[in-house]
């Protein structure tokens, strides 16, 4: 009988140092002035609709007319080339409907990532 407080001891005593150990290394962070970001600067938005369309919001292109896919490589593969002559790297945002086969999305971001785009992410909604 001894032997299960002492159990019960090591195991607060281990419940309470383990969040310690995994919270890390404490920084002070540097502060500095906020600012908006540019729009040269401002993320590609492809959108894939539940229609299945795909939307392009960038620079010009904010206006809601389908692209194929052929036209939106086309498209952000020069944006992207303008990008690199500026030594900066263009990040394509895929925003893919929920009810879009997933297949859909994947296949899309393959395609932009095999026009040269390599910083291409998907967006989500955060858990309610």
């Amino acid at each position: 009988m001894p032997y299960i407080d002492v159990m019960l001891v090591l195991l607060v005593i281990f419940m309470v140092t383990a969040p310690m150990i995994t919270s890390g290394i404490k920084v002070d962070l540097p502060q500095a002035n906020n600012h908006p970001i540019e729009s040269k600067d401002m993320p590609a938005m492809v959108t894939i609709g539940k229609d299945g369309n795909i939307y392009l919001q960038y620079e010009d292109y904010k206006d809601n007319e389908p692209l194929s896919l052929e036209k939106l490589e086309s498209v952000l593969s020069e944006a992207q080339k303008q990008a690199e002559q500026e030594n900066k790297q263009l990040t394509v945002l895929v925003n893919g409907d929920k009810t879009r086969p997933y297949g859909e999305v994947v296949s899309l971001m393959a395609s932009l990532q095999e026009a040269g785009l390599t910083q291409v992410g998907l967006l989500t909604e955060p858990l309610k």
